[in-house]
């Protein structure tokens, strides 16, 4: 069809340069698409390129544990993939003797793997024709063909796969998915697209109707959760700190922080002090507790803004424990997998 061979003539010559593009091993895919799951190229690569150097096969990072794997992926976010992806490493490195699965349904099986995932390495690794579908695959689709059914939806996600299968080239799979990607993310852009130098402005059906703005439509988003997180950062003879690992489902699992009284509304130092978390830490041991910052900072998540404030407080004893927190030191808790918003407070504080 004229509209691939125009995508793949595009991509053949304005295509970024990109360490993964250099391979087609299964394992470097897959750790690039798993990397580039909601996250930027230009913030992906340098992981990408610190993962192969790190774990340079798949046995490798299979034998990591799992704090060195989440520690590496500190400031990527959506942490389940870091899990997920040292799952998966094990699954193959054990249970397939190191050989990826060679199929788009064989490759759904392994964990954190969906069908855009699979796509992308059954195509670009096996020559298999089946489309991707992500963002710019949307966007690129419901501009030329100027469909206004909200890419979020039932209808829509229907819409546009059916769409992806019959458009797909079977000739040049590889070729043809990296391309309409790339096209979505350097010419047919969210915001102001190179409409006038495009190679389909001349059957765009959004252009010809002047929505290219306007499109692709989108379902609201959820509301946004507010969270206020009140961190309690412990000084013992400024070398030694508690921190405790998250273990419920939800947000860094399995990451470190520090001792966090959280709340449904901003706490006053007052109530700080006042809380059953601080008593019981302190015991009424000789402490002083500093508001380390007025402001509070807000870090946004994708469904939730976490309102979050830091105290610090000095200490010449060790603070009593539970059994969920853990005594540290200063070079062991710069060693410790931690949240980004986390990992700025340690640079700067300690």
């Amino acid at each position: 069809m004229i509209f691939s061979k125009k995508l793949i003539a595009w991509y053949l010559q304005n295509k970024r340069e990109m360490p993964w593009r250099q391979t087609k091993e299964p394992y470097r895919i897959w750790l690039s698409e798993i990397i580039l799951q909601q996250t930027r190229v230009a913030q992906g690569e340098p992981y990408y390129l610190t993962f192969v150097d790190t774990f340079p096969t798949i046995f490798d990072l299979a034998n990591a544990t799992e704090e060195s794997v989440l520690k590496l992926w500190q400031g990527l976010g959506y942490y389940s993939r870091a899990r997920n992806l040292h799952a998966a490493a094990k699954y193959v490195a054990y249970e397939c003797n190191g050989v990826f699965p060679k199929s788009f349904a064989s490759l759904l099986a392994l964990k954190g793997v969906g069908e855009y995932t699979a796509s992308a390495i059954a195509s670009i690794c096996y020559g298999e024709a089946v489309p991707v579908i992500d963002g710019n695959v949307y966007r690129v689709l419901s501009r030329y063909f100027g469909i206004d059914t909200p890419i979020n939806s039932t209808e829509g996600i229907k819409t546009f796969k059916k769409l992806a299968i019959e458009l797909m080239d079977h000739d040049a799979p590889s070729d043809y998915n990296q391309a309409i990607m790339e096209f979505g993310a350097l010419q047919c852009k969210p915001k102001s697209p190179y409409c006038i130098v495009c190679p389909l402005n001349d059957s765009c059906e959004a252009l010809r109707l002047g929505t290219v703005p306007q499109l692709p439509v989108k379902l609201k988003k959820t509301k946004v959760k507010k969270r206020y997180f009140n961190y309690l950062i412990f000084t013992i003879n400024d070398q030694e700190t508690i921190v405790q690992q998250r273990t419920s489902k939800g947000i860094w699992q399995h990451l470190y922080e520090f001792p966090l009284v959280e709340s449904d509304r901003d706490l006053t130092l007052e109530e700080i002090i006042a809380s059953p978390l601080f008593l019981t830490m302190t015991q009424h041991q000789e402490h002083t507790i500093i508001p380390h910052q007025e402001a509070v900072v807000i870090h946004k998540l994708s469904h939730q803004h976490l309102h979050t404030r830091f105290y610090t407080i000095v200490m010449d004893s060790h603070p009593t424990v539970n059994e969920a927190q853990q005594l540290k030191t200063i070079d062991q808790l710069r060693q410790l997998p931690v949240p980004i918003l986390l990992g700025k407070f340690i640079e700067t504080f300690f």
